[in-house]
């Protein structure tokens, strides 16, 4: 005569299954709920400019230098040195990514930095200020624009954060 084996494995199982489909819903929820391990956005620290032209058509005794490079330019307006060093700084510390970024400086006393290109104002604009950087695309088009305020650390998180959405 056959004995009878209980039915435990196949229940097992099927408990089993249940909880690897349910285990990622309720992490999820608990992330949520708890706000643990939520990757953080990305937000830019430059804010994002309508009301400037485009570089071309800048008030600038040298014209800007066209190429399809994106372009940062200072505003160097009085105590910049300080500013147009680290701005420098952080163009070496893009790396391998350096070529595709160009520095204009307007204004300023001291002689140009490495890579730097030098104009003035002809004029000083209405949407323009002091000790401002902005950042233009290849096209010549504004893309951000920071504040005297800004940590160059901050510019560089932006300017490599472009670079890798816009790798062209």
């Amino acid at each position: 005569m056959q004995s009878h084996r209980p039915v435990r494995y196949p229940r097992i199982k099927l408990l089993c299954l249940f909880v690897i489909f349910a285990a990622p819903i309720v992490t999820a929820w608990g992330m949520l709920t708890w706000q643990v391990g939520i990757p953080q956005a990305h937000t830019a620290h430059g804010q994002v400019i309508l009301d400037v032209p485009p570089l071309r058509q800048w008030p600038l005794a040298v014209s800007a230098p066209s190429s399809e490079r994106w372009t940062l330019v200072f505003d160097c307006s009085s105590q910049c040195e300080e500013k147009q060093d680290a701005l420098w700084r952080l163009h070496r510390a893009l790396g391998r990514e350096a070529p595709r970024l160009q520095r204009l400086r307007i204004g300023g006393e001291t002689t140009a930095l490495p890579g730097e290109v030098v104009t003035k104002w002809q004029h000083s604009p209405s949407w323009g200020g002091e000790n401002r950087v902005w950042l233009f695309d290849p096209m010549g088009r504004p893309a951000l624009s920071f504040s005297d305020e800004t940590a160059t650390a901050d510019i560089l998180d932006d300017i490599r954060h472009l670079f890798k959405v816009n790798p062209i």
